[in-house]
């Protein structure tokens, strides 16, 4: 493991800058840290794994978010890293290190955006942009004290970004202020097309090969229509070390305050949500191994041991598995969805603050069984397809921790309005 404060833990490649912007508009004088899975002219994509860095091609033209934010005027500062294979919510990445957690020192930094949020925190870029797929913008922006949102599924483009898995990558972006989490989404966010619903009868699960199969488009939502009530499911909240919610209440609180309270509604019980990650873990798994498991079964050598694992588990699913998943996350979507209405669904964006690193540069507690934990409350919104922002807190210890705000699908402008009231 290499030392937790070296710059290779941040930064795969950094220059002043990579790539310059556009001289004008309305990110001129910001810069981007690029999380190892966009796509950036004449570099690799890595992914985190220096073998399938030193195999790649060079990428003949920048990701398409990419490339808004340079028109936009944000330098590229450079390209950060990110968990291997961007599988992982922890930020320690055994091939390149730890990257350091500048809002808590000597515990981990959060993952799988982790190159991104540090390089943040640490004042050396102010946007960091990454993926989301079960938690990767959340995570680290609640275990950093950043501003964080994972954008609505298929809102944004991923053009010339490596998949983990479709049904639930997203492109997000963290970042030290309010202010300009919401002049990043004003820039490079499109207005989403309207859509015509899709009767519940056309939301089975379809057959495998297919990604994805569970119709989730953006719906339309106008710029100047108010979010409505605020809810929270209490189940949820007990999910999280007692510090961590009582944090995440005390946001709440204030929320009510000012709207004129909360809306509680009855939630699913812990028996019910493992069933739910369960079906979130079958498809991304069977998605991930669709993805990379030509390239993962000739080099199991030079994985990392945890995220190894996890393809050999996505290995063995089967398409009757996926299939199964797929019908119940069609389910799970909407029941969700009906949760948020037209309104603002709170939660904790993770279950624990972070964990303290080890001697070996590890989370002390193991990252496999606190993944496990947080995606309970993750994959809420990675299943639903909704935009999700994290407001950054403290817990009373004074550690970082972060509380979601979960808004209807096409809200994410007006979202990050919602949660500015918290600012």
């Amino acid at each position: 493991m290499k030392p937790a404060d070296s710059m290779t833990a941040v930064w795969r490649t950094k220059a002043t800058p990579l790539v310059p912007g556009a001289g004008r508009g309305p990110l001129r004088g910001e810069s981007a840290a690029v999380k190892d899975l966009f796509a950036v002219a004449g570099e690799p994509i890595g992914a985190g794994n220096p073998l399938r860095l030193a195999q790649q091609p060079v990428q003949p033209r920048h990701a398409a978010v990419v490339q808004a934010l340079i028109d936009a005027g944000a330098d590229i500062a450079g390209i950060s890293q990110t968990d291997e294979f961007a599988w992982s919510l922890a930020g320690t990445n055994a091939h390149y290190g730890t990257p350091p957690n500048p809002g808590a020192p000597g515990r981990i930094s959060g993952g799988s955006s982790n190159g991104s949020a540090s390089a943040v925190a640490l004042g050396e870029v102010s946007i960091g942009l990454g993926t989301d797929t079960g938690g990767s913008i959340r995570v680290p922006a609640a275990y950093q004290g950043l501003w964080g949102i994972r954008t609505t599924q298929d809102l944004l483009p991923l053009t010339g970004v490596q998949p983990l898995a479709q049904s639930f990558d997203t492109v997000g972006w963290v970042t030290r202020t309010h202010e300009l989490l919401a002049r990043v989404t004003q820039t490079v966010t499109p207005t989403p097309k309207k859509v015509a619903p899709t009767a519940p009868s056309a939301l089975g699960g379809m057959g495998t090969g297919s990604i994805p199969t569970v119709p989730k488009g953006p719906v339309a939502w106008e710029a100047d229509r108010p979010l409505g009530e605020l809810r929270m499911v209490p189940d949820l909240f007990s999910l999280a070390d007692e510090d961590v919610a009582a944090a995440c209440r005390d946001l709440l609180i204030r929320l009510e305050a000012q709207a004129g309270g909360s809306v509680a509604v009855h939630g699913p019980g812990l028996e019910a949500l493992r069933d739910w990650r369960q079906a979130f873990t079958v498809i991304l798994s069977r998605e991930a191994w669709a993805n990379h498991g030509e390239w993962v079964a000739a080099h199991w050598e030079d994985m990392t041991p945890e995220v190894g694992a996890r393809f050999r588990a996505a290995s063995e699913y089967t398409s009757e598995d996926e299939a199964a998943a797929r019908k119940q996350h069609s389910r799970i979507r909407e029941i969700v969805r009906g949760w948020v209405g037209d309104g603002v669904l709170a939660l904790p964006s993770a279950t624990t603050v972070a964990p303290l690193l080890d001697s070996s540069g590890e989370a002390s507690n193991g990252t496999d069984s606190l993944r496990q934990r947080h995606l309970l409350l993750t994959t809420l919104g990675s299943l639903a397809g909704l935009p999700v922002v994290s407001v950054p807190t403290v817990t009373a210890g004074g550690l970082p921790t972060g509380l979601s705000l979960m808004g209807p699908a096409g809200s994410d402008k007006a979202l990050i309005a919602y949660a500015a009231q918290l600012a």
